[in-house]
């Protein structure tokens, strides 16, 4: 007679999943200084920068940027940063538009024609002509 033995082997419902993939952007150094100088300017440094899209636009998407006063809202995404001087400011983002905004880099521009935020989308197909709208 056999001994009973117990198989140690795991099936494939059993085997452990890898952890999902977190939804992020990133906020350049130059992106950080210019909210806090628009923070500072406005008079609120407890306010976050809220960045999102919209439907609509000449291509189908446009992008936002507002401030926003008050606590995040629940299911937001908050981006804490800290300026050069060690000022914090925080950004934050809905869930279904870090959906589109994923791998973005919110960065600032200033050139001799504009100055403003500029969003990096590696998501990006296309962008209408005014660069406030784009394709996905």
């Amino acid at each position: 007679m056999m001994p009973d033995t117990q198989e140690n082997t795991a099936t494939a419902a059993e085997a452990p999943k890898p952890a999902p993939a977190t939804l992020g952007i990133t906020v350049s150094a130059g992106a950080v200084e210019a909210i806090v100088r628009q923070m500072k300017k406005r008079g609120t440094m407890d306010a976050a920068l809220r960045v999102g899209i919209r439907g609509g636009g000449c291509s189908g998407f446009s992008y936002v940027i507002e401030f926003h006063d008050g606590p995040a809202h629940a299911r937001d995404r908050v981006f804490d940063c800290v300026s050069a001087d060690g000022v914090a400011v925080r950004v934050v983002v809905d869930p279904k538009s870090l959906l589109y905004l994923n791998g973005t880099e919110l960065d600032w521009e200033q050139t001799v024609m504009q100055r403003g935020f500029k969003f990096n989308n590696p998501q990006e197909k296309t962008k209408c002509g005014c660069g406030h709208s784009f394709t996905m």
